[in-house]
């Protein structure tokens, strides 16, 4: 949580807040007790305040009446919008960096996915989570069209913002995305046309939106006693 010391009181609690948000400390629905993070942090409130009113633009922090602040749960139809979106442009992005990847950036991105497995056994989701995405920049970044690179960066962003570790909500997802992840990387390495290459992507990313819904649908199902 720590930030430079250079950086003010009211930016230092914002990245410290945000930084136990995203990495699970701070759960969706957490009390955001104004006092005591000052406290904890060695500050005044007011800088407290500031950050938090901060995190509330970013859709990071909600206001509940009688409540206060607390930090903000995952929009079901947000989620479902930005993975939709994601799969379409992703896909793109990768099918058109593709011929761009070299034998090197296949690699570094087995050894991404090395990590991911190292994961399964003892799961963090957050950490996956991160090394996920770090494999699918590795792909995407290299796309030659900057237009569509920035909406794979503003959906990524978009996650983020949502907190969507989907695969704490779906940890069986995991396993088998890092087995797509690697189907992937083949399909890279013998050069597989742009078509083959954008249709894995795009259902590589749409199998975890479908994993989410399933399970979602399961909580919601009434319960026999």
């Amino acid at each position: 949580m720590s930030v430079p010391a250079a950086a003010s009181k009211s930016e230092q609690a914002y990245a410290a807040i945000k930084a136990s948000i995203l990495g699970g400390e701070y759960s969706p629905g957490y009390r955001l007790v104004l006092a005591k993070i000052a406290e904890d942090l060695g500050v005044s409130v007011v800088p407290v305040r500031e950050a938090i009113r901060r995190l509330e633009a970013e859709r990071f922090v909600v206001f509940e009446r009688n409540v206060g602040a607390t930090v903000a749960g995952i929009d079901p139809t947000e989620y479902l919008y930005t993975m939709q979106t994601l799969s379409i442009v992703e896909g793109a992005a990768t099918a058109l960096a593709a011929p761009l990847v070299s034998a090197a950036d296949i690699e570094r991105a087995r050894a991404i996915n090395a990590l991911m497995r190292e994961c399964l056994d003892h799961f963090d989701p957050v950490r996956f989570t991160s090394l996920n995405q770090d494999f699918h920049g590795v792909l995407f970044e290299y796309c030659p069209n900057p237009h569509i690179l920035d909406l794979v960066h503003r959906g990524w962003n978009r996650l983020q913002a949502l907190r969507s570790s989907t695969f704490s909500y779906v940890p069986g997802r995991a396993r088998e995305s890092v087995a797509e992840h690697e189907a992937l990387l083949v399909l890279l390495e013998t050069g597989a046309s742009a078509d083959d290459v954008e249709r894995a992507a795009r259902a590589h990313r749409a199998a975890t939106l479908d994993a989410y819904l399933a399970r979602s649908r399961s909580d919601a199902a009434p319960t026999l006693s």
